[in-house]
């Protein structure tokens, strides 16, 4: 992407390039870790109505945008391409972990929504991971989690998590928020505040007057200190996901469930089917790009009921 100016200062060591490669390459090994992290938890498995399937394994397609300029049906043309990590197994009953560096022109039109990029002639270059995990257990709570580079002819990060749980668990919650509060309070004692409300806000269905589930965090156009410092919160982020996750997946995974908690979990299953097909920032980003498809809708449950 050669229409955002970058020149390095002292302040600011790291060139274009640079930052390109490293947030690229951050956003993969945290997907190898990830994945690394849930297969094992496959394995784990121990007890409840799943235990005698065979643990899941992740499967990983590789996906390219030719270099052929051609705009898709909105009007952007992208380049480069990403990996789908996909596991359909007896914890995880459909967890996709996806990871993309792309870069390309947006539409005139979808420009005027991105910061930047109408300056820089639609051009924008675009890194990052994003997880959603839909359990088998309607005591384990689903998940999602995101971060993300974005340059136009400005550069900032964003992303952050949120819990879903069937059944809200106080002990869950708690150490769901303190975890980020403290990921948070390393960098900065005012972003977990902040970002805590920007998510209540964020993932909230208008049309039903209720939140998608218990919150966590949410950020985007993180540019208020170095590049360095930035990056390095958003990586905090990505490691702190991996830390209380799969503890929470573990507390509750070998517990029994019944078919009413399991049609409950089903029915509610729907609400995040609605926000992101109506409200979700990532699937619209990748769509009006012309993203992978499959990628983009992996957030997809299953299974799902509405009553």
């Amino acid at each position: 992407m050669s229409k955002a100016p970058h020149s390095q200062t002292a302040e600011d060591p790291f060139s274009l390039e640079d930052k390109q490669d490293q947030a690229a390459n951050w956003f993969y090994s945290l997907q190898a870790m990830i994945c690394t992290a849930f297969e094992a938890i496959e394995d784990d498995l121990s007890a409840g109505p799943k235990a005698g399937l065979l643990a899941g394994r992740f499967e990983k397609t590789p996906w390219e945008r030719e270099q052929s300029g051609q705009p898709n049906a909105s009007g952007s043309v992208l380049h480069g391409g990403g990996t789908m990590a996909v596991m359909r197994g007896r914890v995880f009953e459909k967890v996709g972990v996806n990871v993309s560096r792309v870069h390309g022109v947006f539409s005139p039109e979808y420009a005027k929504n991105i910061p930047g990029a109408e300056e820089s002639g639609g051009h924008f270059w675009a890194s990052g991971i994003s997880l959603v995990a839909h359990m088998q257990s309607p005591l384990v709570p689903a998940v999602h989690m995101n971060t993300r580079m974005i340059m136009t002819s400005k550069s900032w990060f964003g992303g952050g998590a949120d819990l879903t749980p069937m059944f809200e668990d106080a002990q869950d919650t708690q150490a769901f928020h303190q975890a980020f509060k403290d990921c948070c309070d390393q960098h900065d004692p005012a972003y977990y505040p902040e970002f805590k409300a920007w998510c209540d806000r964020y993932f909230f269905l208008p049309h039903r007057n209720e939140p998608r589930g218990i919150g966590g965090i949410f950020y985007d156009y993180l540019d208020r200190k170095s590049w360095a410092e930035d990056f390095t919160f958003t990586k905090d982020v990505g490691r702190t996901f991996l830390e209380i996750y799969p503890q929470l997946v573990r507390r509750s995974m070998n517990r029994e469930w019944t078919d009413e908690e399991r049609e409950h979990q089903l029915i509610r299953r729907g609400r995040y089917v609605e926000f992101n097909l109506l409200y979700d920032r990532g699937t619209q980003f990748g769509l009006k790009t012309g993203g992978n498809t499959e990628a983009i809708l992996m957030s997809m449950p299953p299974e799902v009921k509405w009553p």
